[in-house]
């Protein structure tokens, strides 16, 4: 088995590379089953043999726990580490105790700092806005720090009764606390932020993009959301001062030389092929994403946010269904790509399902791999399918004279069409 590996940060992938795969819980199988076969084809249509993924399933989730007793068993970890780079389905979170969440868990032990999450609208996918092809914007999210860190207290606990005397007694801190209160902390630190935000930056000058927007709510939460935007900037005016035109940059030319001057200087900078980097506060994005998509390309937010981000850009372009996203750290090469919906465990086993998402985590994977050619060619069998208005249940509810097929069938036009 011909592992991928690393070298320099770069990665160095064999011609017949070995991918590590979890099938997924609920819906999971019905959708794997079905991207595979697309990978598979796609693949050999465009290479004629010369490359060619074997795949290793290792286990996570209801069928781990069902197999080993376990949810998120060593050996899975273990390979992921070694092959750097895998996909997976949708996992059920356990009920009860241990693992809090297995998709936060494998982020956190493979260090997966970035959430990667593409957002572009496919002609024909129904949307709830008139103009979703305004929309195309990658959000890159912080993985590993803010409140999913995980580190709360249930209220009447004696570990929260105990946060909230340090924080009554020592650190003076005004808040009426009582025994219903819960305790969550949220953390953000220097490095995290800008591991984070270079990454952004990197992937903009890599791809031409024309602005980084650092997304926080820096105005309430001024020492971690607004000490976020703050390395953000110190990371493109110290590291990248050569590429980018920050609006630090914009602010100082306004106040010595007028608002003429500063915007004078900033088209220059565009003109040059400057990326911009700029800051908007969470909840004013929310609304700008719908009033004016085109004004943001890359994203760089924190954890939270970018989780209310990626869904609410997804609707606009047609839903979960169709989102996909990845999580990666670009200075070990580990990545692992994967559907962002749920398990949907009711429709399980009925083959009705839209698989795009882990078609398109698929495709991001195969970018990743530096097999270009593969991932255009499903996303054009993939972009001519639902234009053509073959589609699956969740997409044939919303639209006019549409043809209904499952979930299987979706793949087969779209290995039809490669």
């Amino acid at each position: 088995m011909a592992k991928i590996t690393i070298e320099n940060a770069v990665l160095q992938v064999p011609e017949h590379a070995t991918i590590p795969f979890i099938i997924g819980d609920g819906i999971g199988p019905d959708i794997w089953n079905a991207s595979v076969r697309v990978f598979d084809s796609a693949i050999e249509k465009a290479y004629q043999g010369k490359r060619k993924i074997e795949w290793k399933e290792v286990l996570a989730g209801e069928k781990a726990f069902n197999e080993t007793g376990e949810w998120l068993p060593e050996e899975t970890l273990n390979v992921l580490k070694e092959y750097l780079v895998g996909i997976k389905g949708p996992l059920t979170t356990p009920i009860g105790g241990g693992i809090r969440s297995l998709n936060v868990a494998l982020r956190k032990e493979l260090d997966l700092y970035v959430c990667q999450r593409p957002t572009k609208w496919y002609e024909g996918v129904p949307s709830p806005v008139k103009h979703p092809e305004y929309v195309d914007m990658i959000v890159f999210r912080e993985n590993t720090e803010d409140i999913y860190a995980g580190i709360e207290f249930a209220a009447g606990t004696p570990e929260a009764e105990k946060v909230q005397n340090y924080l009554k007694e020592k650190l003076h801190v005004d808040y009426n606390f009582s025994d219903t209160t819960g305790v969550g902390i949220k953390l953000v630190s220097e490095e995290g932020s800008k591991r984070l935000v270079r990454s952004a930056i990197e992937h903009a000058i890599k791809h031409n993009k024309p602005s980084v927007t650092i997304v926080h709510k820096g105005n309430i939460m001024k020492f971690t959301e607004g000490a976020f935007k703050n390395w953000g900037f110190e990371v493109a005016e110290n590291e990248f001062a050569d590429q980018t035109y920050t609006w630090g940059q914009w602010e100082k030319t306004k106040n010595s030389q007028g608002q003429e001057a500063a915007n004078k200087e900033q088209k220059e900078a565009e003109l040059a092929g400057k990326i911009i980097i700029k800051d908007v506060i969470a909840d004013n994005f929310l609304q700008q994403i719908l009033l004016n998509p085109r004004d943001f390309s890359v994203v760089a937010t924190l954890n939270l946010n970018g989780d209310y981000i990626s869904d609410a850009l997804a609707a606009i372009v047609g839903g979960i269904g169709i989102a996909p996203g990845a999580n990666i750290n670009y200075k070990t090469g580990h990545a692992v790509f994967e559907a962002t919906h749920g398990t949907a465990p009711r429709f399980a086993n009925t083959n009705t399902m839209n698989p795009s998402s882990v078609i398109l985590s698929g495709v991001m994977m195969l970018e990743y791999m530096g097999w270009q050619e593969a991932a255009d060619a499903i996303v054009n069998g993939l972009s001519q399918t639902i234009k053509d208005k073959t589609v699956t249940v969740d997409f044939y509810n919303l639209m006019d004279d549409a043809t209904l097929v499952k979930t299987s069938e979706f793949a087969d036009f779209i290995i039809e069409k490669l």
